[in-house]
């Protein structure tokens, strides 16, 4: 008889798997030089948080695939990156080495709460329709940035969100969404690899033959690592009384961002134990509070389980072997990092709208005609990607569980853990 800490997953395939992390990768891989350019408006140097990034990406996904044997990635978190820039040390004033200890304290509190089991139980928590929702909204997530990563969906005044323009970048795109489409269609091996490399190649003339912008750079191969942030934080600084709504923002955030990415993602990929319950939940949490709590010591904005790894899942990642291909693929880059810029956003945008499609099979179980149930879920589907944001997703599934419970004379089904999930929700809210 399977215990309940056995997987329900078959045994790995080691080519599929590294498909995967290659796959888990390219979709990722902005983040190199997405973050730096983020944290740089701090005053902190480029080349450092650049290599702070891959030092971060690499370590905690190698972490995850070692340890907790899990295909997800982690990476410093896009959000949380902005919310450290922008929130903290651009709005607030606080000196970017306290808020890099106010990023390492929050992942001390992170490991503490994983290994003393206080975030399964919050993971246990969470009603299935509510996963259910979270895995569809994370999808519907992932689609939505993709197409804005193409240009295909913009900014409008009047509708909020329209149409792109048939630029030769966009038409690009779709050449490659049809591509991969294709291949995906045909049961093609590595079709999301495929897809993107494919879409890289017919981005090559935009910018040189047609188009105004040239989508594929090449601006060398070589760039030496920078190691300067390497434990310049504060430790003692970020403990201060007035810093603790700060510490609380980034605890409370990076928490139910990581929460609902490693339930959704395990939802929609069938990562989980003969419980129901996502695969080695407390170690991957562990993991989650280590990328971080080596964030803050490394010179980075919090490290967090990232939606794109349901990319890799979608290639057929099952094990942590996926992780750690992913992991040891960002490595080269503290040497490499100009190679990225061969790799548009245009391309990996197929795939990311792509996975959408795999994301949507939990909304089959959600009990539509359950109302009690249907709205909250539904308000975590739709709020992730409308608000941009998968903790307010979460939040509002939560708290609108909860209100709907007690007034259908169902308290009794609330859970302990979710009341107090509920107050620390209004308090983010007004933090």
């Amino acid at each position: 008889m399977k215990k309940a800490s056995e997987p329900t997953n078959p045994k790995p395939d080691l080519r599929t798997e590294i498909l995967a992390g290659s796959a888990t990768f390219l979709a990722a891989m902005y983040i190199i030089v997405v973050n730096p350019s983020i944290l740089q408006n701090t005053g902190m140097p480029f080349s450092a948080v650049l290599t702070a990034t891959i030092l971060v990406s690499a370590f905690s996904s190698i972490f995850m695939g070692l340890y907790a044997k899990n295909p997800i990635m982690l990476a410093p978190g896009m959000g949380l990156n902005a919310f450290f820039a922008y929130s903290v040390v651009l709005g607030m004033g606080v000196p970017w080495a306290t808020a890099l200890g106010a990023v390492f304290w929050s992942g001390i509190i992170f490991l503490l709460l994983s290994v003393f089991n206080i975030r399964t139980l919050i993971v246990q928590a969470i009603p299935k329709q509510i996963r259910f929702g979270v895995a569809a909204g994370i999808g519907l997530f992932i689609t939505l940035i993709g197409l804005a990563n193409s240009g295909f969906v913009v900014h409008n005044d009047a509708t909020i969100v329209g149409r792109g323009a048939l630029t030769p970048a966009v038409l690009t795109f779709l050449a490659g969404f049809a591509l991969t489409s294709v291949l995906l269609t045909l049961r093609v091996k590595g079709a999301l690899i495929a897809g993107i490399v494919l879409t890289t190649v017919l981005a090559i003339p935009l910018g040189r033959f047609w188009g105004a912008e040239t989508a594929v750079n090449w601006q060398g191969v070589w760039a030496a690592p920078d190691f300067s942030l390497i434990g310049r934080l504060d430790f003692i600084g970020s403990l201060k009384l007035s810093l603790f709504p700060v510490v609380f923002a980034f605890l409370f955030t990076d928490m139910f961002d990581s929460l609902s990415t490693f339930v959704g993602v395990a939802e929609a990929g069938d990562l989980k134990d003969a419980d129901g319950e996502p695969h080695n939940i407390k170690e991957s949490l562990i993991v989650d509070a280590f990328s971080t709590t080596i964030s803050g010591l490394l010179g980075s904005s919090p490290g967090t389980s990232y939606i794109e790894s349901a990319v890799g899942i979608a290639e057929g990642g099952r094990s942590g072997i996926t992780a750690i291909v992913t992991g040891i693929l960002f490595l080269p880059f503290m040497f490499l990092s100009p190679l990225l810029s061969t790799v548009p956003a245009i391309a990996t945008a197929p795939a990311l709208v792509l996975v959408g499609v795999f994301m949507m099979k939990p909304v089959n179980k959600i009990h539509w005609d359950v109302y009690e149930e249907a709205i909250p879920a539904f308000l975590a589907m739709v709020l992730i990607p409308l608000t941009y944001s998968i903790t307010q997703g979460i939040i509002w599934g939560f708290l609108s569980w909860t209100i709907l419970k007690i007034f259908r004379g169902k308290a009794g089904e609330i859970p302990p853990m979710l009341w107090i999930i509920d107050l620390f929700s209004v308090l983010a809210l007004l933090v």
